[in-house]
């Protein structure tokens, strides 16, 4: 539907009615205040769950605003080719379970070079702690991790870990949702939004909505014939 504020989210709460409403019994969403807000008047009954692509995602992020301003600070711009961090910024990126010897050895050789990266490595592994609650095999596990983030990150000394730590507070009872209600996420939705994206990107734009959505359902493989 058109819009991406609160309000356009709360009017279709609003137009579904009552009874749709009343079947939901799970919400995922976004960390967007507008959202919860919208979910919070019209789901009330609901369990709002912070969606994991998202909270990795933060993290991934902040991880980037470390070394981005790290560069700034010492270099004057955010990284060019031969600067030690800037190599390694994919692989900063990545999940640590995904990282060959190859890459693991780049990533010590560049944190390596500068006694001051290490602050790029406590952000990394700070966001590698929170990306390892989702892939606990036992959700107690993960839970216990999960709390142990909420609790230490705003503490960290480290500015933008210490702001995913206070965003993370604030959806405290969200992000532990996830471990209470069988790994609830958006992904479906989220799949196939990036699928719209991609192709709508594709198409440069189009002018009529019926040709739009058409080309939209045979990208993510339908309708059937």
């Amino acid at each position: 539907m058109p819009g991406r504020s609160g309000k356009a989210y709360a009017t279709w709460l609003a137009e579904r009615g009552d009874a749709f409403l009343k079947q939901v019994k799970i919400a995922a969403l976004d960390p967007f205040a507008g959202y919860k807000t919208a979910n919070d008047d019209k789901l009330d009954d609901a369990v709002a769950v912070l969606d994991a692509f998202h909270v990795v995602k933060l993290g991934t992020v902040a991880v980037d605003e470390v070394r981005r301003r790290f560069k700034q600070d010492t270099l004057g711009h955010r990284g060019r080719k031969g600067d030690p961090l800037y190599g390694v910024q994919t692989i900063l990126r990545a999940g640590a379970e995904k990282l060959t010897e190859k890459q693991r050895t780049r990533l010590t050789t560049a944190i390596e070079a500068d006694p001051a990266h290490d602050e790029v490595l406590v952000a990394w592994q700070r966001a590698q702690q929170l990306r390892s609650a989702y892939h606990q095999d036992d959700l107690g596990a993960g839970r216990r991790i999960a709390e142990q983030v909420v609790d230490t990150f705003h503490t960290c000394p480290i500015p933008e870990i210490t702001r995913l730590g206070r965003t993370l507070r604030r959806w405290r009872d969200a992000f532990l949702a996830y471990f209470t209600t069988g790994r609830s996420i958006n992904g479906g939705t989220e799949a196939a939004n990036g699928i719209i994206e991609l192709h709508r990107r594709l198409a440069r734009c189009y002018r009529n909505r019926s040709n739009y959505r058409l080309r939209m359902l045979l990208a993510a493989g339908g309708p059937t014939p």
